[in-house]
């Protein structure tokens, strides 16, 4: 078995990186269904990363049903991918056009997904979100701590719908989301772009804590808007509100 593994280039999700090249070697056969993979360490060692982030790529591609593993033996190819296991392969999420179609699979879901949590919240899941937004006030703006509290805040969010099928496809799109755009960089960075993100959030906020659904729709499709524009992607197409019609928030670039 040869495999065409090498180092990552540093980043703030190796293991993604890690579990993208394995994923690779399956998908172009040199690692084939009942194949064990190397162990943690050699792993670690091919790809020069921690072992930590050998375990987090496992573990990934273990929820997505490429692999499987057993205490005590190792990790093994599966024997067939997982029709049922949804997946977003990382270097496709690297072109623009890939990218801007998982930003509109994420519109799709949000916008409704905010009128229904604007229904159906708790004060538990206001109480998150809140504590997300103040998070992310105190983390630099486009920062890996930024993101990480943003992603919270749109995962409380969904959860807030008490639909978990959405709760679990939105949380998978966000994270891959917010993945590409760590890889990329591209997000515009300076402090009035930080106060019209928290802005946005905090009318998401509002409208969801006031069961107000038509406000929350509106609220997160402007936000998504907006984020579109700051991850250079402006003109996407989302979801019509019912104030709205079938015509969009004006979108801007700032």
């Amino acid at each position: 078995m040869t495999l065409k593994l090498d180092k990552v280039n540093r980043g703030p999700h190796l293991s993604t990186l890690v579990a993208s090249s394995i994923s690779r070697e399956i998908a172009e056969g040199r690692l084939k269904p009942g194949d064990q993979l190397p162990t943690e360490q050699a792993l670690a060692a091919t790809f020069g990363v921690s072992r930590n982030v050998v375990r987090e790529a496992i573990a990934r591609l273990r929820s997505e049903g490429r692999i499987w593993s057993q205490q005590g033996r190792g990790a093994f190819v599966a024997d067939a991918p997982n029709g049922t296991v949804l997946t977003i392969d990382y270097e496709a999420l690297q072109r623009a056009d890939s990218f801007r179609s998982l930003f509109e699979l994420r519109g799709i879901l949000e916008v409704q997904a905010a009128a229904l949590a604007a229904k159906r919240r708790t004060d538990a899941d206001i109480a998150i979100m809140k504590a997300a937004l103040e998070a992310m006030r105190t983390a630099p703006y486009g920062s890996v701590a930024w993101l990480r509290n943003d992603l919270e805040f749109h995962r409380a969010v969904a959860e807030a719908t008490r639909n978990a099928y959405m709760g679990q496809f939105l949380v998978f799109v966000s994270e891959r989301v917010r993945e590409s755009i760590l890889a990329a960089g591209n997000q515009q960075k300076s402090d009035d772009m930080a106060s019209i993100t928290i802005g946005e959030h905090e009318r998401i906020l509002a409208a969801i804590a006031a069961g107000d659904e038509d406000a929350a729709r509106l609220a997160m499709q402007e936000h998504l808007a907006g984020a579109a524009c700051r991850v250079g992607l402006p003109g996407i197409d989302l979801p019509p509100t019912p104030e709205a019609g079938a015509a969009r928030p004006q979108q801007t670039s700032h």
